[in-house]
């Protein structure tokens, strides 16, 4: 039995270094003659679930595999990628639209690259990705120039001082070629065995924020007038590390990128305010572990935040621009943008999970509705949000540089939540070489997590005050 894989959605291999080379598509005749692996499943695609066959086999735990370089050849019609890694890999591969993705999925695979590599393409690739996923986890995400199936997957186990390497070719393909994909049609050549998955799955919570079970209702909406840290012994802080794992945000250099200062930053924030012990803080990340915006949002709100806190840092592409802007500015939630620069930002920082491989979902009439039922709640928090955007500007003027325009508004999705007074901070511009250099040390991480508990402390002495009277 012949399996070709040349119009699949995805595939799904074992890669072992006892199979030796695989040349071409993948052969299910010649993967069961290589006793120790198993048949592929038997099953039928979902709606929008990409077609694929699955083997199973044991990986050697031994130790983690490394990838050491990503290499790029061909050109738009056809473009071979190449991974070199240190040992053998498990690993899935599949494609995504909107926008058009290609996605290598590899347990416990650790990158040995330059946190730069990945931003000039060639071919059909644009530019691409890699990163950790989720805890046992990691993810190549290949942007790519248009619709394009993959083919020839293979696995060549490493020969003298040659490294194992996984490749596989890119082909382009029509749009419509590409939608039938998505429809889950099978492919005339298929094989009625194989069995169909989706693979843009919400990835599991980190594990700095658990999962909910399913069926769990969702958080009740509570009014700003009733926190709900008075009914709790202290109230709770959520610190929001903007990106991580395979979401690096800006990358300044090859060690330095977004979320390593946005981290380093909520690690010392938390460790400020645990001194006082007058609060419950909880981070939505503690480790670099990519967390989707729909997670932290949950995570906020599974944990009945009193306040959000989401630290980000910005960058101007504009290269005649980018030494003349700088300093600090704080957002609240706004379904009008203050200005086109804070809408850009807003849409650049919600398209996060998109970067990271995940598909894009269009919001539900449920959430249509939803969203009208909390309006009024959400404008009483928009008014805790707004004093704690003043507060954090006032006690960070003195000890922050700031932006010539710090006080704005924009539609971040993190910064939906009704119930919690909410925030995201910009600490400056990565792109500007004196905000970078302050941004980048551990006395200017903690200069900027002082100011932020300072406000922290403000706001929640100004908000008692006002619920005694």
């Amino acid at each position: 039995m012949s399996i070709s894989m040349s119009r699949t959605r995805g595939i799904f291999l074992a890669f072992l270094g006892t199979l030796g080379a695989l040349g071409g598509a993948l052969n299910s005749t010649a993967l069961a003659q290589n006793a120790p692996v198993p048949q592929p499943s038997v099953g039928k695609p979902t709606g929008g679930g990409a077609w694929s066959a699955q083997v199973k086999a044991k990986s050697d735990p031994a130790a983690k595999p490394r990838a050491t370089a990503i290499r790029l050849t061909g050109d738009e019609k056809r473009t071979q990628v190449r991974i070199d890694v240190t040992r053998q890999i498990v690993a899935s591969l599949f494609t995504l639209d909107a926008p058009y993705r290609a996605i290598i999925d590899v347990a416990d695979l650790e990158f040995r690259l330059p946190a730069t590599e990945g931003g000039r393409g060639k071919g059909l690739v644009s530019a691409f990705r890699y990163g950790q996923f989720q805890a046992g986890r990691s993810r190549v995400v290949i942007d790519l120039a248009g619709p394009a199936r993959i083919e020839n997957a293979a696995f060549t186990p490493a020969a003298g001082k040659e490294q194992g390497a996984l490749t596989f070719d890119l082909v382009r393909i029509s749009a419509a070629e590409f939608a039938a994909i998505i429809g889950g049609t099978p492919p005339p050549e298929a094989d009625p065995k194989l069995r169909g998955a989706r693979h843009d799955e919400t990835p599991l919570p980190a594990l700095s924020a658990p999962s909910i079970p399913p069926g769990t209702p969702p958080a009740p909406v509570l009014a700003p007038g009733v926190p709900p840290g008075m009914a709790k012994p202290r109230p709770v802080v959520v610190i929001d590390p903007g990106h991580g794992g395979i979401d690096p945000g800006t990358v300044a250099s090859p060690t330095v990128t977004e979320k390593s200062v946005t981290l380093a930053v909520a690690l010392q924030l938390r460790n400020i305010l645990l001194q006082g012990r007058h609060y419950d803080v909880q981070l939505t990340r503690q480790t670099d572990t990519f967390v989707s915006l729909d997670q932290r949002v949950r995570f906020s709100r599974q944990h009945a935040a009193d306040l959000f806190v989401s630290i980000h840092a910005d960058a101007l592409a504009e290269t005649g621009l980018a030494q003349a802007v700088r300093g600090a500015t704080v957002y609240v939630l706004s379904d009008r943008a203050s200005d086109d620069a804070a809408r850009r930002l807003a849409e650049k920082e919600n398209a996060a999970d998109v970067l990271a491989g995940l598909a894009a979902m269009p919001a539900s009439v449920e959430d249509q509705v939803r969203n009208i039922l909390i309006d009024l709640v959400q404008r009483e928090t928009a008014n805790y949000s707004a004093t704690f955007r003043g507060l954090l500007l006032a006690n960070m003027r003195d000890r922050v540089p700031l932006a010539r325009d710090p006080q704005r508004s924009a539609a971040f999705k993190v910064l939906k939540q009704p119930e919690t007074p909410s925030v995201l901070i910009e600490l400056g511009y990565m792109s500007n070489a004196e905000d970078l250099a302050r941004l980048s040390k551990p006395e200017g991480q903690r200069q900027i997590a002082s100011a932020i508990a300072t406000a922290v402390d403000a706001f929640f002495a100004k908000r008692d005050a006002k619920l005694e009277r």
